[in-house]
Parts: structure tokens; sequence; C-alpha cells
């Protein structure tokens, strides 16, 4: 794939412009539109919308590169200068997901906000910059599936791609990095179609993370990428199964007992 952009010269210093790099800026910013669409419907005030969208995107990156530096500590205590080279690669998206709702939460308890009603405000937001993130991912090579011999197997051979990320060059791998953008557009989509249905707050964003983990631990079943084990099942999955279980739970507790939204919030 291409995980440079393009190469230049400014002014003496040699710089590039990482194709991950700004497909996430690009996911953002198609995030965050969702996100002001999904308020305004919801009657809410975009201001306080946009400065936790702001927050949670940055806890969310940092939270991603702490978990996976967590994950593999001996290796980057052995080899420092490591770290500079995964900040230009995705971290664990999961690690990225506590920090960023850490955050919202403090945020939402000072600003005596909604927590349920922005959180399904947030989670088609969430879905469609995943989707678009993912790409960023399939630029650079990181996420990157097992061999195989299916007919959408790709092939990596730029050395750039191996030296930000590890991926194998010249061999034909699952692209798990477009399962998961493929995963994050339907989910986006049904997302969108249940937040005007929803019988109480909470159920879209629910509803989002019990998908996400669902085929987030199936598609880990085909990456090959290092990101830490237990088991035989990956950081990942465990992760996944912990999320799974935790929103399954509110989901049916907060079905039984939530009241139904308000009527802007079913139109």
């Amino acid at each position: 794939m291409r995980p440079v952009i393009f190469d230049f010269n400014l002014f003496g210093w040699e710089l590039s412009l990482p194709t991950y790099g700004l497909l996430l800026a690009l996911g953002f910013l198609a995030a965050l539109a969702v996100a002001m669409s999904q308020a305004r419907r919801a009657g809410m005030a975009s201001d306080a919308v946009t400065d936790l969208w702001i927050v949670s995107l940055l806890s969310g990156v940092v939270g991603a590169k702490l978990l996976l530096y967590l994950l593999d500590w001996r290796y980057y205590l052995a080899n420092p200068s490591s770290i500079l080279t995964t900040l230009r690669s995705a971290g664990v998206w999961y690690g990225g997901l506590i920090l960023a709702i850490a955050a919202a939460l403090i945020i939402i308890r000072r600003k005596g906000l909604d927590g349920w009603l922005l959180g399904d405000v947030a989670a088609p937001a969430i879905a469609v910059g995943q989707a678009i993130g993912r790409l960023g991912c399939f630029a650079a090579g990181c996420c990157y599936g097992k061999p195989c011999t299916l007919p959408w197997a790709v092939t990596f051979t730029d050395p750039r791609a191996r030296e930000i990320t590890g991926v194998p060059l010249h061999t034909a791998l699952h692209p798990t990095q477009i399962y998961h953008s493929i995963a994050g557009i339907v989910l986006f989509l049904f997302l969108i179609f249940l937040a005007k249905r929803k019988r109480f707050d909470g159920q879209v964003l629910l509803s989002y993370l019990i998908l996400y983990a669902l085929g987030r631990g199936a598609i880990e079943f085909f990456r090959d990428d290092a990101r830490g084990s237990l088991g035989g099942f990956s950081t990942s999955q465990i992760l996944s199964l912990a999320v799974l279980v935790t929103a399954s739970i509110l989901y049916f507790r907060r079905r039984r007992s939530a009241p139904a939204p308000s009527s802007h919030n079913r139109s």
C-alpha cells in the first residue's frame, strides 16, 4: 500500500505526509460532522458536543498508544527508539476507548450533561470515524492479517510500511483493515437507522458497543500483528468479551427501567 502520500523538503528539513495521519484527520472531521448532526436532531447544544468530541479524541489517541506500550512493555523498554516509530501507526483501540470514556465522564459530570443521550449522539460518529481511520491502517500496513490465498488477499511491497508497522512484505494477507472498515460502515448505517427509532436513551451507544465487540472479536481471528495474547486469544478479544458482557447487561437493565426518550429524539 502507500504509507506516505509524498515527501518534500522544507527549509532543509526532509518531511513527509503520512497517509494514516491524513485519513485519521478526515475520519475525525467526518465523525464530528455526524456528531453535530445527531446532536441537532437530539436537541442538544452543539458546543457541548464539540468540546466533548475534541477531548475524547485526544484522550483516545493517547490511550491507544499507552495500551500498545503497556502490552509489549518489555520490547519498548529494550527498544525505546521504537516508540517514535509507532507514533506513525495506530495503537490499541480499546486503550483509546477506555481513556476517552474516562475523559468524557469527567466532562459530563462537571457540566451536568446527559451521558446516555451524549453516548447515543457519539456512537454513529465513532463508527464512521473508525471506518475511515481503518483505511489509514490499510495504507500504513498496521493491523495486518494472516497469510491467505483468497482472491481478495493483499500484498504489501513498500519497505516503509514494514519499517513503520512490521507488516510482512511480498506475502498475500487477509485485508483485515478493510474488514474493519466495512464493518464500521455497516455499523454506522445501522446506528443511524436505530437512532430514529430508539426506545430509550443509551440504546444506540450500547448497541454500538455490543455489535462492535462481536465484530472485533471475530475479525481478530484473521489478524496476525503482535497485540498481546492470553490463553490463545488476543488481548482485544478478551477486552471485546468484557465489553460485550458489560454492555449487554446494561442494555437489558435500561430496556426494563429507562424512561422513553423525549419526542424530538424519536423523530
